[in-house]
């Protein structure tokens, strides 16, 4: 796992969630509060679509700022992560990667209470068109 993916209170939250919950997935254990929407110690916020950005641009930019480079490699995004799937070999379509991100699965969290499904939308389209190129 990268260092520093997560830190203070979101650390101690994923620690109580895996030591309580690991082989109990609906055990109830929930954050404090939601992850924030980058892994860095600054505040980032998804720009909004204007007729200079493209859905891809859009899709790239969540990407990178959501935390997904920690978890997955995606040579597009410059994103080396191990834990969760290599897109590069998967190649997932823009369904299977909307579903992913939209619910989670595994031990990657839904992303739709912090993402808009338009953002979600756009990150889908992003991954599916790059993932193996």
């Amino acid at each position: 796992m990268p260092a520093n993916l997560l830190t203070g209170q979101n650390a101690n939250d994923v620690a109580t969630y895996i030591a309580q919950c690991s082989a109990n997935p609906g055990c109830g254990v929930v954050a404090e509060k939601p992850l924030p929407a980058t892994t860095s110690s600054s505040t980032t916020t998804t720009p909004a679509p204007s007729s200079g950005t493209s859905q891809l641009a859009l899709g790239k930019h969540i990407f990178q700022t959501a935390g997904c480079t920690g978890c997955h490699t995606l040579k597009d995004a410059g994103a080396t992560g191990t834990v969760g799937p290599n897109l590069d070999q998967l190649k997932p379509s823009d369904a299977a990667v909307q579903l992913q991100v939209t619910n989670g699965g595994g031990v990657m969290p839904a992303f739709k209470d912090q993402l808009t499904k338009a953002e979600i939308a756009a990150v889908a389209k992003y991954v599916s068109s790059v993932a193996g190129k």
